[in-house]
């Protein structure tokens, strides 16, 4: 089957590694990639140049802005911006490396099973020592409990994934990402496709790389944000957590009330004391199998993970919107104010005040 098709790469101040996403991704697809949008939220570093520089050598590279900042509004809006002839569109990460063949045996997958969304594993690869240590854990089921995206498993029908291919019709049937949420945009999109009824496959031998923070205050933020970026999914839609979800929540509890009631039962510390342990042990037996002596950084790297994901989701399910996620989203506020875009660039009625519009 004949897809005409686009890629959508999310950006804010990517300036390290844009260049060469898009190197990796406009080698792909052949004559089916039409249109390569780098939807860019207001980078403040050398991105945009990155991207215009590369313009100038492949016409389909096209700077979109999201003045939205957050990737779920930016990626809806450049689909809409895109020409009715456009049937299918990849989402692209711009810190992650992509396969060679990524766009074509995405294409592959989507006529093979008739997914309205192919998913793929994500394969975590730090660079320094603390990175090596956040990626290696992240491929763990200590680190990312049975989620299947992380960790290899088997191709089928899932429920989540790491988002990669998308039918047009599909995606805007149910009205793209929630523009509200900062985080966890792709897991709540997920829920809505199946509820509506459509269907999502997971590429197991689809696999890109990511790379991880490199810092612990950076992988802090990351998880706490992850933690409240799952809580607005569970209020949005009444869900209950998963087991591998719930742990953290709990840890955080059980941590955080016996480190208070130890100011009158001392005993209690062992509690907390017992967790950290056990969390050396894992990276230190993972250290004698051979994966490396950064992986005593455990000891570090999943009380990161669990307790700042975990206090993330309580701060997000008690106080809902408040502090990370905005207010009412971008659904009102842009819906009717998308750019159309014509399939040589030309500015139309709708996009000619939009100077780096598509």
């Amino acid at each position: 089957m004949a897809h005409r098709v686009a890629l959508i790469v999310p950006t804010l101040d990517e300036q390290d590694t844009i260049a060469r996403v898009l190197e990796a991704i406009c080698a792909q697809g052949g004559d089916m990639v039409e249109l390569v949008v780098v939807a860019d939220g207001g980078s403040a570093d050398l991105t945009r140049s990155a991207v215009e520089s590369f313009a100038r050598r492949d016409a389909r590279v096209r700077l979109f802005d999201n003045p939205d900042r957050l990737q779920a509004a930016g990626v809806s809006a450049a689909v809409r911006a895109l020409p009715a002839e456009i049937d299918t569109f990849i989402r692209v990460d711009a810190h992650a490396d992509y396969p060679p063949d990524f766009v074509e045996r995405l294409l592959q997958t989507a006529d093979r099973t008739g997914a309205d969304s192919v998913v793929v594993r994500l394969r975590s690869e730090g660079r320094g020592q603390f990175g090596k240590a956040v990626g290696a854990l992240s491929n763990t089921v200590f680190g990312a409990g049975n989620s299947a995206h992380r960790m290899s498993g088997r191709s089928g029908w899932v429920d989540h994934g790491h988002h990669a291919l998308f039918r047009r019709e599909a995606f805007e049937a149910i009205g793209g990402y929630d523009g509200a949420f900062a985080t966890n945009e792709d897991a709540e999109l997920d829920v809505r496709l199946l509820l509506a009824g459509r269907q999502i496959w997971f590429e197991n031998e689809l696999v890109i790389g990511y790379h991880p923070r490199e810092t612990l205050s950076a992988l802090i933020r990351q998880y706490w944000r992850y933690g409240v970026g799952r809580a607005m999914t569970v209020r949005k839609h009444g869900m209950r957590l998963k087991l591998r979800q719930l742990l953290p929540v709990l840890l955080v509890l059980t941590v955080s009330l016996a480190t208070l009631a130890s100011l009158a039962l001392p005993d209690l510390l062992l509690i907390p004391a017992a967790y950290l342990a056990a969390c050396a042990v894992i990276g230190i037996a993972y250290a004698l199998r051979g994966r490396g002596a950064f992986m005593i950084l455990s000891a570090v790297v999943l009380p990161a993970i669990h307790l700042s994901w975990g206090a993330g989701f309580i701060r997000g399910y008690l106080l809902g919107r408040g502090g990370l996620l905005r207010a009412g989203g971008w659904t009102q506020r842009t819906a009717d104010a998308a750019p159309a875009v014509s399939r040589d660039g030309a500015d139309t009625p709708q996009s000619a005040s939009l100077k780096s519009s598509l």
